[in-house]
C-alpha cells in the first residue's frame, strides 16, 4: 500500500514523511492560484533536492495551462505532476511532452468527488494517467481537495474496480483513525493525507504533525 502525504512546505516536513517511510512526498507550486500551504519553485526545488531517490517527488500543480506546468517540470524534475486545478486538466497532448522532458515521469490527474459524471472522468482519464486522486471536493477553492471530511467510497470503490490496471490513490478526510477503514472499503494502490496529518487551528492548516504521519503510514501499512 503506497503512502502520499501533502502539502509538504520545508525540508524539515519532508524529513518527517521520510522518517516515516512516506512513499509519495507532495508539495504544492506556487503560481497565483491561492493552493493551500503553496511553495514557490526555488523552495520545492531545495526541497526536492533534499528528497532525491529516497521517495517519489509529487509536484501540485493548479494551472490555466500546459505551458506554465511543463516550465516548472524543466526546473524542478518531480518524478510525479499532479494536476488539480479546477482551470485546467491532464490531456494526451501534455503527457506527450512530460515525457519528451523525463521518458520516466508519470502523470496523476484528480477527480473530485461526489459528482455525477466521475465515471465517465475516470475512464478518459485513464486512458493516458499513470494515476488517479480521488479527492472530496470543498466549494471555493481554486483546487480539488483539502476538503478535510471524507466521501462516499463507493464511488472511489466503482472506478478501481473498473480499472485494475490504473494507479488510483484515495483521498479526501483520510487520517491514522480511518484510513484502514478506507483500505478495506476501497482496495485502492494508494492513500493520500493532507489535512488530517496536519496540525490545524481555527480552519488555517499550520503544518505538520510528525505524530500524525507516523500514524498514518503504519495504519495503512498494516492494513489487510
Amino acid at each position: 500500500m503506497i503512502t502520499q502525504i501533502y502539502s509538504i512546505h520545508d525540508v524539515n516536513e519532508a524529513k518527517m514523511c521520510l522518517d516515516s517511510g512516506v512513499d509519495h512526498i507532495g508539495v504544492a507550486l506556487s503560481n497565483g492560484y491561492q493552493c493551500p500551504r503553496e511553495v514557490p519553485l526555488p523552495e520545492i526545488k531545495e526541497i526536492f533536492e533534499f528528497i532525491g531517490t529516497k521517495a517519489k517527488k509529487v509536484l501540485i500543480v493548479v494551472s490555466k495551462g500546459e505551458e506554465e506546468v511543463l516550465s516548472a517540470v524543466r526546473e524542478l524534475h518531480p518524478d510525479i505532476v499532479h494536476i488539480c486545478g479546477n482551470y485546467y486538466e491532464a490531456t494526451p497532448k501534455l503527457k506527450a511532452h512530460l515525457l519528451e522532458i523525463d521518458p520516466k515521469i508519470e502523470l496523476m490527474q484528480a477527480i473530485g468527488l461526489p459528482s455525477s459524471d466521475f465515471m465517465e472522468k475516470a475512464s478518459y482519464f485513464a486512458s493516458f494517467c499513470d494515476y488517479l486522486i480521488l479527492d472530496s471536493i470543498r466549494p471555493g477553492l481554486t483546487s480539488i481537495g483539502v476538503a478535510g471530511v471524507t466521501h462516499d467510497w463507493s464511488m472511489d470503490k466503482e472506478i478501481v474496480d473498473s480499472f485494475p490496471n490504473l494507479k488510483v490513490i484515495l483521498a479526501g478526510g483520510l487520517g491514522p483513525n480511518n484510513v484502514k477503514k478506507a483500505i478495506e472499503a476501497v482496495r485502492p494502490y494508494g492513500v493520500d493525507s493532507f489535512t488530517k496529518t496536519s496540525f490545524v487551528q481555527d480552519g488555517i492548516l499550520l503544518g505538520k504533525d510528525p505524530k500524525a504521519i507516523a500514524s498514518f503510514v503504519k495504519n495503512a501499512k498494516e492494513a489487510i
